[in-house]
Formats: C-alpha cells, sequence, structure tokens
C-alpha cells in the first residue's frame, strides 16, 4: 500500500456502508415519492370535486406533502451524516492501529 493512498476498510465493511447509504437514499426517495403523491392527489380533489370534503381533503393532502418532504430530507440528511462520521473514525481507527 502507498504511503499517500488512505487505509481502505476491509471489503465486508465497505460493502455494509454502502448497503446502508443505499438504504438511506432508498428511504428518501420513498418519501419525496409519498410528498409528491400528496400534492398531486390534493391538487386533483381541488380541481375535480366541488364539494366540502373534496376540498377538505384536498388541502388536507396539500398540507401533508411539505412536512412529509422536509422530514424525509431531514431524516436522510442526518443517518448520511452519521454514516460519513463512522466512516471516517473506522479509517482513523485503522491508521492507528
Amino acid at each position: 500500500m502507498l504511503a499517500s493512498t488512505p487505509p481502505q476498510l476491509p471489503l465486508r465493511d465497505q460493502l455494509a456502508f454502502d448497503r446502508t447509504e443505499l438504504a438511506n437514499q432508498r428511504t428518501w426517495l420513498a418519501a419525496a415519492r409519498t410528498a409528491l403523491t400528496l400534492f398531486v392527489s390534493g391538487a386533483s380533489f381541488l380541481q375535480f370535486f366541488d364539494t366540502a370534503w373534496g376540498w377538505g381533503t384536498g388541502l388536507v393532502f396539500l398540507g401533508l406533502s411539505g412536512p412529509v418532504l422536509g422530514l424525509g430530507y431531514l431524516r436522510y440528511a442526518r443517518k448520511h451524516r452519521q454514516l460519513q462520521a463512522l466512516a471516517g473514525e473506522e479509517r482513523r481507527r485503522l491508521v492507528a492501529g
């Protein structure tokens, strides 16, 4: 191994980090898809139903789409930071050990 090359994690650990990062991204995309579905459903209810329950349902769906998107992103960002910190600690441990 060259001195300038950062130490690599064992393959098993690299694959575990990759799987966890991909699962985190997949969860974020599911939240974004859910928020988009809520937004489109809410807009559809407002457009096509001219009743009180249609407007109420549409406004509820529109109101929920923003928080679902925001919370999904916050959870993704927090887990991403945790994974980056854990990967950095593991690399430092390899250098010291």
